[in-house]
């Protein structure tokens, strides 16, 4: 089974609104159900899943009755940080009695512009290599800086990619991961990819992002989602 685990644990302190982000609303629904539509649509992802803040449940659940995400199966309890969300999410999962061999795509309540194209790509490649990260190409001149205000370094772009998510994994490998974190002693890794790098011995794949998959964090994120959901491709371009 393909299962989707959304992770909305975050209390959205840096948009400085007086709910969190992925409950806002834009179009006439929340953020995190426009994202769950996603997954919902998809033909392949058999069970959906969210990582949701505390004290949010009832609300994530009433909203999935009344846009029909019929593929909701569970809403496990957020975390302390991203890590700990996802933590809680894929071991909940097990909980749950999930096969080892279940592929979970991560994906961030707040990336609701998320294509159908995305998901078969992370699916068919989870399956082929046994791990999936979306990612782009860095097109941006980049600096390195230790106080954001000055720097004489540039970093060369042509190796870097932006990772997104969905990030795809095997139950089983995803929660090793974790597992071996914890041996470790690393508890504050911000993705599941950056995870699996310091850890090592992981040859992830990288699945086409869009520059269209925008993570709302700030209020000029939500200004270009809204711009988003009312464009489209000219009909002339090729």
């Amino acid at each position: 089974m393909n299962i989707g685990l959304i992770i909305a644990g975050g209390s959205g302190n840096r948009m400085g609104q007086e709910i969190p982000k992925q409950f806002m609303h834009v179009d006439g629904a929340p953020i995190i159900i426009h994202t769950l539509l996603c997954f919902q649509q998809h033909p392949d992802i058999g069970k959906i899943a969210v990582v949701c803040l505390r004290g949010w449940e009832t609300v994530l659940q009433s909203y999935a009755n009344q846009f029909n995400i019929t593929k909701l199966a569970h809403i496990f309890p957020g975390g302390n940080s991203g890590m700990e969300s996802i933590h809680n999410g894929i071991y909940g999962l097990k909980e749950a009695g999930y096969d080892d061999n279940d592929l979970v795509l991560i994906h961030d309540a707040v990336r609701p512009l998320l294509s159908q194209e995305i998901i078969s790509s992370n699916i068919a490649t989870c399956k082929a290599y046994g791990y999936a990260v979306t990612g782009i190409r860095c097109r941006e001149a980049i600096l390195e800086s230790s106080d954001g205000f000055s720097s004489m370094t540039t970093i060369p772009r042509d190796t870097l990619i932006r990772t997104q998510t969905p990030q795809t994994f095997s139950l089983k490998n995803i929660i090793a991961a974790h597992e071996e974190a914890k041996e470790k002693g690393i508890t504050d890794s911000v993705a599941s990819c950056t995870l699996c790098a310091e850890l090592g011995g992981r040859e992830m794949h990288i699945v086409p992002g869009s520059e269209k998959n925008i993570k709302v964090t700030t209020i000029e994120d939500l200004e270009i989602l809204k711009a988003l959901m009312h464009t489209s491709k000219d009909k002339w371009l090729k």
